[in-house]
């Protein structure tokens, strides 16, 4: 009888052109980029300060000490914008719960070939097991919807930090008869004898939806925790309202998240008149995808018509002001912001790239683990026509969502932080530390909503789950 069951990878087993983009494999990493990824915490912090004299240093000190109770591993899109002013800064547009990264950051050091998979797995999935020691015995595990590349790799390296074999294990939010369920709390995954094995914790790449396959409350340690996608590792909206809440937290400490102006829990039938209020332009997300799924770039009439027409089966959207070009930018409260954008080409062209930032939870507080960027489409151009399409001026998510429903990479819009690609976005060092910052101080407003989701009891507080997010028909996707 055929069954899908999981794969066994054991210590030893990791090949670093399996787990690598071919451009990234042999890439040497920039200078810079490795000298901004060993600067200790004290130095990261007096540079900011001296740079932003209103900063007050102890409490950076403590926010970049975080320990994350749940969003122990966080990826944050930057954008790197400026304003009429001059006045540049680094924007968080989402922050992801279990991101992708690894395939496409250089070594740091090339005598060590596990390279960042091997820091997150030791400085957190490690201590992580150490600090919260799983409640049952069992094996250990990483299960996935997308991006086999990267996920095998940590597998392998989790093999060989624990010196035990790692069940792998796909786990689709289509599969009829998928290798993995939980049994009284506990995950089990099916092996290839169609025995059921028991699982004391999971490492997970779970993006697509994870709440209606990982329920919230489970026995098998799980890295990154269900909660941790709703309080907004994976929810745009809670995120937004997240990180409204821990900027009312942050005043008077000269620190915020930099963010676009956001109008959350938008029905449909608003959207045509918020997008009126910011003049004609904005960026609509339906809270509840990614990879660049469900994000649409409204700059004219043409783009809201044809989005109105298209049929959803969330309620809540949120809208954001849009940043583009300085002529046609979404105008807010804070005026107008633009992508400062790559170095012009040779024809003089310049592209929208954003900057993925990886850190997780460590021993030490938040630490960055590998950073890369990607780039749009077409340039940018300084003035719209009728047939200008702002999404592939715009947008910059690599990923190819294909007819079969699995996943694909434009890996030519890829940027390395090596000698050749990380000279043409155009950023320094003091870039790299607001990027960083900007990250960690998203991540710590996730993990305390995460926290917020709780009682002391432990059980989830879903009252106050609907109170922030009043959408049925995502309500009823969540196990509990």
């Amino acid at each position: 009888m055929d069954f899908k069951s999981a794969k066994i990878i054991g210590p030893g087993e990791f090949e670093s052109h399996q787990h690598w983009y071919p451009k990234a494999l042999n890439a040497t990493i920039h200078p810079m980029v490795n000298f901004f990824l060993n600067l200790n915490k004290d130095r990261i912090v007096n540079r900011y300060c001296h740079l932003h004299p209103k900063v007050k240093a102890e409490r950076l000190h403590e926010i970049l000490a975080y320990q994350s109770k749940y969003f122990l591993w966080a990826g944050a899109d930057l954008l790197n914008v400026t304003s009429a002013g001059g006045r540049r800064q680094m924007v968080i547009i989402e922050n992801n719960s279990c991101p992708s990264g690894q395939k496409s950051m250089p070594l740091v050091d090339d005598n060590q070939e596990q390279g960042s998979y091997r820091w997150l797995i030791e400085r957190t999935f490690k201590e992580y097991l150490k600090e919260k020691r799983p409640k049952i015995k069992g094996a250990l595990a990483v299960v996935y919807d997308k991006n086999p590349m990267e996920v095998s790799g940590y597998a392998a390296v989790i093999a060989d930090v624990f010196q035990e074999p790692v069940y792998y294990v796909s786990f689709y939010q289509d599969d009829q008869d998928p290798a993995v369920r939980f049994v009284d709390q506990v995950m089990e995954v099916r092996d290839e004898n169609g025995k059921w094995q028991p699982i004391r914790a999971a490492f997970r790449y779970l993006t697509q939806r994870p709440w209606n396959r990982l329920p919230l409350h489970t026995k098998t340690r799980i890295l990154n925790p269900t909660v941790a996608c709703l309080a907004g590792g994976r929810n745009k909206l809670v995120a937004a309202k997240a990180y409204d809440m821990f900027n009312s937290e942050l005043r008077g400490s000269g620190l915020s998240i930099n963010l676009p102006e956001t109008i959350w829990d938008v029905r449909k039938g608003e959207i045509p008149l918020w997008i009126r209020k910011m003049g004609g332009q904005a960026v609509i997300k339906v809270p509840y995808s990614n990879a660049g799924q469900g994000v649409f770039t409204i700059v004219s009439e043409q783009e809201l018509e044809d989005f109105m027409e298209m049929d959803f089966q969330y309620d809540r959207f949120i809208l954001q002001s849009l940043i583009g070009n300085y002529q046609w930018s979404s105008k807010g409260t804070k005026g107008r912001l633009y992508h400062v954008g790559t170095i012009p080409n040779s024809k003089g062209k310049t592209y929208v790239a954003d900057l993925r930032m990886m850190i997780s939870s460590t021993a030490h507080g938040l630490r960055p683990l590998c950073v890369y960027a990607r780039r749009a489409a077409e340039p940018l151009e300084d003035t719209l026509t009728d047939s200008s399409d702002s999404w592939e001026m715009l947008g910059t998510n690599l990923s190819i969502k294909m007819d079969d429903g699995r996943w694909d990479s434009d890996t030519t819009r890829l940027l390395l932080m090596d000698r050749r690609d990380f000279n043409k976005l155009g950023i320094g060092m003091d870039d790299l530390i607001e990027a960083y910052i900007q990250t960690v101080l998203s991540t710590v407003a996730i993990d305390q909503m995460a926290q917020t989701l709780f009682n002391k009891q432990g059980k989830f507080r879903m009252r106050l789950f609907k109170s922030l997010n009043d959408d049925e028909a995502f309500i009823r996707e969540i196990l509990q």
